[in-house]
């Protein structure tokens, strides 16, 4: 068998699921040229119709909204997660919060910014304003805060919209992955905690797809010609 058969990567397919604006496209745009083994695709709204299509199979779901606009998680519950019932039976299910950059000044800073700490940006933004003679247009609330929308989305309501997915999978809650490690709030835009939402997926789908595959070697398979020749066989024999 040639080697490079052998070292074959596993498919793991992840699918990201959410209503339109969420920030699916740019979720997987920030992560397609960096994690190469997953192979993920978004369902876009206009083919809501094929989403199960998309979930057929998939090692794990994404379901996404957005932090700023609470109809986007209520979304995910009424028409996105019956779509997963096409998923693999072992299918690990994330629920994602983008756009964090909007409301959490932690988030705001891109992930490209080396050497500028948490402490950093919180003295910048409690510096003393110098006021000027020359009167300005009051501030705004995103330039005072550097949030632009009030967050409506809680990370208690994602991780109680993870509760109902269990359910509804009909699932316990001891023997399922924590909620706590299966909600996320990223932001497309700076990168936030987006890698770490894909290695997580990838470290948990990895092994049960090794596993999943390893069965499938070891166990052993039937020839359907040979048996169809011994059957004729005994049959002839039973007629003489």
């Amino acid at each position: 068998m040639p080697e490079a058969s052998k070292m074959k990567k596993p498919d793991v397919k992840v699918v990201l699921l959410g209503d339109m604006n969420v920030g699916k496209t740019s979720l997987l745009h920030s992560i397609t040229d960096t994690v190469d083994p997953l192979s993920v695709s978004s369902g876009r709204e206009q083919f809501h119709g094929l989403g199960s299509m998309y979930c057929r199979g998939a090692s794990a779901v994404i379901l996404t909204y957005d932090v700023t606009n609470w109809q986007s998680l209520a979304e995910l519950e009424e028409r996105f997660l019956s779509l997963t019932d096409t998923a693999h039976h072992g299918c690990i299910y994330a629920v994602v919060g983008n756009k964090a950059d909007l409301t959490d000044s932690k988030a705001q800073l891109s992930q490209d910014s080396d050497g500028v700490s948490e402490d950093q940006i919180q003295e910048e933004m409690t510096k003393p304003q110098v006021l000027s003679a020359c009167p300005t247009p009051p501030a705004s609330p995103a330039s005072l805060s550097g949030m632009s929308l009030n967050k409506q989305v809680t990370r208690e309501d994602a991780m109680a919209f993870y509760g109902r997915i269990l359910r509804y999978k009909g699932l316990e809650e001891k023997g399922s992955l924590p909620a706590e490690k299966m909600c996320f709030e990223t932001s497309a835009k700076t990168g936030y905690n987006v890698d770490t939402l894909f290695e997580t997926l990838f470290d948990l789908v990895l092994p049960s797809i090794l596993r999943n595959r390893n069965e499938n070697l070891q166990s052993p398979t039937v020839d359907l010609e040979e048996c169809r020749g011994a059957g004729s066989k005994r049959a002839r024999s039973t007629c003489c």
